[in-house]
């Protein structure tokens, strides 16, 4: 998609304010004439490049990274193809600014950074004229939404209103990595309180000052906004973000076969999760069907992650119940057990028959924890989606590696503060036998004196490539098989299948080069599942290429 400099009509100190449109100071001397910017700019004309090297010059002035978040949304709203010339340049560095971990903080301070708008706030007082709301975005063609209620912000818990910085931030990703033109996303917030108490005693907080709103009221508010999204914009991609474990998987459940739509803490953080398992396993010269998978947290993601390891693992042979059974999954109570009464559906899948633990010795009367499930199973798997920060402690990684050679430990919590491990740790306390990937950025770690980069199982992998892939193929649903099939294409392209002591993941430089390797088997997979109409496989590579916006001006 190209956007025209004349087209909109716009002129003068208006154009410069459309950050979609926006050249700052590339506008040529003809262009400044014909579009009223005469004497508006300094004389001088450059180019893109040499306004992003002064761009990067800027950045680099800051000295945390708060002031570096809030800049780069500062000239994100100014000129968004200079931003995103910027980020797609410096990516592996400018990553954790604008995603994880901090847009977390970004999230908690969003009322105090606040400068100008951004999305949509979809507030329940409003519920009456949704519709009108959605009418009144800036873009009128809309090709992806992501939209968070506020209430999981990363590990951080509800913030309310401010958490629209999660779907600015992924969004973002969307267009530096997927390459989905800016002009045709849209992020949303749907402010339905908060029970944050230091947001609502915040005399800046910008959100609406009630507790939250829940049951009956919370899911009639959604559907009110689903059936706004489908009169205004049909056939959009819409992206469900960071909402808690009682409303998200029946939010996507009730949808998914209605909309274009899917979870990303569900669906994603599974697919990232399995690209690395693929390279892991390959690492320990076994196979899917043969681990023993140990999780702490049993929220959406949670078994998000553990509904796809079970799937790749009967498609590796083994029966349903099988599978099942080797999942071990532990809670804030303790283990999954099929005589506990608070299990949700989901949970009650991976719920481990109390009989079978008679013969176990635990640290307690209660239900088993952590360390007294690796005490009693052999382990080869053990999974952090909790955000219990060091809760993989020296005693009980030791325990797990003392039972298998090359134990896979995948602390996923983020942000950073909440990881469940830190991996030189575990570097450390296994001899350097573990075989890591974090959901959080850490830094490069030594093993027996070489420098190893720590995998980071981030959704940024999946995401941005499945909007790609969705876009390219002309999908109309977001199938559990396009998500495996990212999956797969993501663990196909682990350097450590090839080098056993290299990353479990590509580097983060090359994430544009592997979103559109992941997006074209979502396309296929799209194609196969009869949700997309059929194209020949060079034609998909072709539509995938097409599809993905370079930051430009155009002419």
């Amino acid at each position: 998609m190209s956007t025209s400099l004349t087209s909109s009509g716009i002129r003068g100190v208006a154009l410069l304010a459309d950050p979609i449109r926006n050249k700052g100071t590339a506008y040529t001397e003809s262009e400044r004439i014909e579009l009223g910017l005469d004497g508006l700019l300094p004389p001088v004309v450059e180019s893109l490049d040499q306004q992003a090297a002064r761009a990067y010059e800027a950045f680099g002035r800051y000295d945390d990274d708060l002031g570096r978040h809030v800049y780069l949304r500062a000239l994100q709203d100014r000129n968004e193809v200079l931003f995103y010339r910027l980020l797609v340049d410096h990516v592996e560095e400018m990553l954790p600014i604008v995603y994880t971990p901090t847009v977390g903080v970004a999230c908690e301070q969003f009322s105090h950074i606040y400068r100008r708008n951004r999305g949509l706030f979809v507030s329940y007082p409003l519920r009456d004229r949704l519709p009108r709301l959605l009418a009144s975005r800036a873009n009128r063609d809309v090709d992806v939404i992501v939209v968070t209620d506020g209430e999981r912000i990363l590990g951080l818990g509800d913030q309310g209103a401010g958490g629209l910085g999660i779907p600015i931030g992924k969004l973002s990703l969307y267009t530096a990595i997927g390459g989905i033109h800016p002009a045709r996303t849209l992020p949303i917030v749907l402010d339905v309180g908060t029970n944050n108490q230091e947001r609502l005693e915040d005399p800046v907080y910008l959100g609406w000052r009630h507790e939250r709103v829940d049951g009956d009221a919370y899911f009639a508010f959604v559907e009110r906004f689903v059936q706004a999204v489908e009169t205004e914009m049909p056939g959009v991609l819409l992206q469900w973000e960071d909402f808690a474990t009682p409303h998200a998987l029946p939010i996507l459940t009730r949808y998914r076969d209605r909309l274009l739509t899917f979870n990303d803490d569900i669906q994603g953080t599974a697919a990232a999760a399995v690209g690395a398992l693929i390279g892991a396993v390959h690492v320990t010269g076994s196979r899917m069907r043969d681990q023993h998978i140990v999780m702490l947290g049993a929220g959406s993601a949670g078994v998000g992650v553990a509904d796809m390891i079970r799937a790749q693992a009967v498609a590796d042979g083994l029966s349903e119940a099988d599978a099942r059974r080797r999942f071990f999954i532990v809670d804030v109570v303790g283990l999954l057990t099929d005589d506990r009464t608070d299990l949700t559906p989901a949970q009650r899948v991976y719920a481990q028959p109390a009989t079978a633990l008679a013969e176990w010795t635990t640290s307690s009367g209660g239900p088993p924890g952590l360390a007294d499930v690796i005490d009693n199973v052999p382990a080869t798997i053990l999974i952090g989606l909790s955000t219990a920060a060091g809760a993989f402690s020296e005693p009980i990684v030791r325990a797990m590696a003392s039972k298998v050679d090359r134990p896979i430990i995948f602390p996923l919590s983020n942000p950073t503060s909440h990881s469940e491990a830190d991996p030189a740790d575990l570097v450390r306390w296994t001899g350097g036998r573990v075989v890591a990937a974090t959901g959080s950025p850490f830094l490069p770690i030594d093993v027996d004196g070489r420098s190893v980069a720590v995998a980071q199982s981030n959704n940024v992998f999946i995401f941005p490539a499945v909007g790609l892939g969705v876009i390219a193929s002309r999908a109309t649903r977001v199938t559990d098989g396009m998500f495996q099939a990212a999956a797969t294409a993501l663990g196909a392209l682990s350097p450590a299948i090839t080098n056993p002591r290299d990353s479990l993941l590509p580097p983060v430089a090359r994430l544009r080069e592997v979103a559109r390797h992941i997006a074209h088997a979502v396309a296929v997979a799209a194609v196969a599942d009869g949700i997309a109409p059929y194209e020949g496989e060079s034609e998909l590579h072709r539509r995938v290429s097409a599809a993905q916006w370079t930051p430009g001006y155009p002419e």
